[in-house]
């Protein structure tokens, strides 16, 4: 009965009604988006983290991977130390740099990794033949466009370029071998990697016996800030950053985006209070008559009161769903123009949809929805009835 009574209030003013649903809707694709927005990140650059299964990465002391271009010496001796630990199951030393390729009379900068291939979290293999052999060089798809080049090709690769006298330090030739993707490079960033030993020889006496990361992965159960403790006493001159570590951090630099994000979420939340209220005042206040009417012919008030929240639990309902699907075709857009910016990693999600923080947003929403429908509705049923009638008769 009360639901049969709201549905016909909603229905007999449908241009207002649907005003409120698509209100509620935007608040409410605001909100998911925000929340998307808030979390979404953190939990993306989480599982890229763990998408290779290393636990934990050690970086020169006081720095993030790849922050500097400082290295960390004595690569052999670290990863003796390093086997001593039980818990540790495999080790990954990764030098990093920058190549320059000659093609033609022009130079074509990239980065590179020096790497182990039968140990490595940096890069998922595509095509062709991977760094099996010390003259092997495998590049990403957009170094390729730039490079024109095929497998099979033999490159002119150097560490330096003096682009005054037009000559190169460090030259190698290298052949083209395959194709890569990698985990934690732009899309726009033409990345290369070669043998870790191969870039030493490149880099000449400088970078010997050096790495920029190493990454560990452990043994299955075991504790990473219990090892993370004991690399950083065993060797001081490395950071142990976990992934609990890493993420911590980066809640520190995000957290402009999740103060944003809570300010425009509270205040979409607002908003949809708002509207709710706002169409339930007016709503009772035209049918102040017909309230009165019903409670004098035995109504109960509390009859009235959940008639009334019913509308606005409908409309708040109607217009999260709505705003569900509102949110995640906006979110998707959005993230697609974040995701763009140079120098983000292609893995890194701006608005990412977890169910858990989305069905809570919106749960939020409704009990907005309901809570603004309970004081105009117990107004309403708490009018004199006598007065009520009166000023229905005179007007």
């Amino acid at each position: 009965m009360r639901a049969a009574l709201a549905q016909a209030s909603l229905i007999r003013h449908r241009a207002r009604t649907l005003l409120a649903v698509l209100g509620v809707a935007v608040a409410a694709a605001m909100l998911l988006d925000m929340v998307m927005l808030a979390t979404g990140m953190r939990e993306s650059f989480r599982e890229l983290l763990l998408s290779k299964g290393f636990d934990i990465r050690l970086a020169p002391k006081g720095t993030l991977p790849f922050d500097t271009d400082a290295t960390i010496p004595g690569v052999s001796a670290i990863t003796t130390v390093l086997r001593t630990n039980p818990d540790i199951r495999e080790i990954s030393p990764v030098l990093g740099g920058s190549i320059h390729i000659g093609v033609g009379a022009n130079d074509v900068s990239a980065a590179v990794l020096g790497i182990d291939p039968t140990v490595q979290g940096d890069y998922e293999f595509l095509s062709g033949r991977d760094v099996t052999t010390a003259d092997a060089l495998v590049a990403n798809e957009y170094l390729l466009k730039k490079l024109g080049a095929r497998f099979g090709d033999t490159l002119n690769v150097a560490a330096g370029y003096d682009p005054q006298t037009r000559t190169y330090s460090g030259q190698r030739r290298l052949v083209l071998t395959g194709k890569v993707r990698f985990i934690y490079g732009a899309t726009d960033q033409p990345g290369s990697v070669v043998r870790r030993e191969t870039l030493e020889a490149l880099g000449g006496g400088e970078r010997r016996d050096r790495a920029s990361l190493f990454m560990v992965r452990l043994r299955k159960g075991a504790n990473p800030d219990s090892v993370r403790n004991w690399i950083e006493t065993k060797i001081p001159n490395v950071s142990a950053i976990s992934v609990a570590t890493a993420l911590a951090k980066v809640d520190q630099r995000l957290s402009y985006f999740r103060q944003l994000a809570f300010i425009l979420g509270a205040v979409s939340l607002f908003v949809g209070f708002l509207l709710v209220t706002t169409l339930v005042t007016v709503s009772v206040n035209e049918r102040s008559g017909e309230i009165a009417v019903m409670r004098a012919i035995g109504v109960s008030r509390a009859h009235v009161v959940q008639q009334i929240v019913l509308e606005g639990v409908a409309i708040s309902v109607v217009g999260a769903v709505i705003g569900l699907g509102l949110g995640l075709l906006t979110g998707r857009y959005l993230n697609a123009i974040l995701s763009a910016f140079p120098g983000l990693p292609m893995a890194i999600d701006f608005f990412l949809f977890q169910p858990r923080a989305a069905w809570s947003a919106l749960g939020l929403l409704i009990v907005s929805g309901i809570a603004a429908g309970i004081y105009p509705a117990w107004r309403a049923a708490s009018l004199p009835i006598a007065d009520s009638l009166r000023r229905e008769a005179i007007a």
